[in-house]
């Protein structure tokens, strides 16, 4: 009798006979994003730019500076703290976080840590690059999601995007790492 009821439900499934719009599939992962060694090292001290996804802030003899995630560090000039007035940009590509010490801002530079002097932080300069002293990111932040696995070879990782199967970024045969 088992055997008989094995079969039917053997029978059933080869049938096909639940339908994928009776259960919609939208499977989802996160693309990992890469920069080359010559990109991470494009640090740019430039003109202003807006708040999109600001992080830590540190307060610094009248100034701010506040960091963009992934992005670099912005700077206001808070001596009027009711009217910060925006004053500089710091792109540091795979920025994700600052700290200063004495007049020593210092960032993660995707892999690499950069020290820069801010004594006068419209003129920023970098003091000194610790390269690879950070491990490249082996998978995103995220926990019980799909993922690219990474491919060193293809750069360093400075972020991943969520993609979706809707997503002209998506290619299910990559999401083979899980976390």
């Amino acid at each position: 009798m088992k055997k008989i009821i094995l079969l039917i439900l053997f029978g059933i499934s080869l049938t096909g006979c639940f339908n994928n719009k009776d259960f919609p599939y939208n499977p989802e992962g996160y693309r990992t994003i890469y920069l080359s060694r010559a990109e991470i090292e494009k640090v740019v001290f430039t003109t202003p730019q807006p708040l999109k996804s600001p992080g830590k802030i540190y307060i610094k003899d009248g100034f701010l500076f506040v960091n963009e995630g992934g992005k670099g560090v912005h700077v206001f000039d808070n001596k009027d703290p009711v009217n910060p007035t925006k004053i500089a940009f710091y792109e540091i590509p795979g920025n994700v976080d600052i700290a200063i010490k004495g007049s020593i801002l210092y960032a993660d530079n995707g892999r690499d840590l950069l020290s820069i002097d801010v004594t006068n932080p419209k003129e920023a300069k970098i003091l000194n690059r610790l390269k690879d002293i950070f491990p490249n990111q082996e998978f995103p932040l995220n926990t019980g999601v799909n993922f690219e696995c990474v491919d060193n070879s293809k750069g360093i990782v400075i972020g991943w995007e969520k993609v979706t199967s809707n997503s002209k970024n998506y290619n299910s045969s990559k999401f083979n790492c899980y976390r």
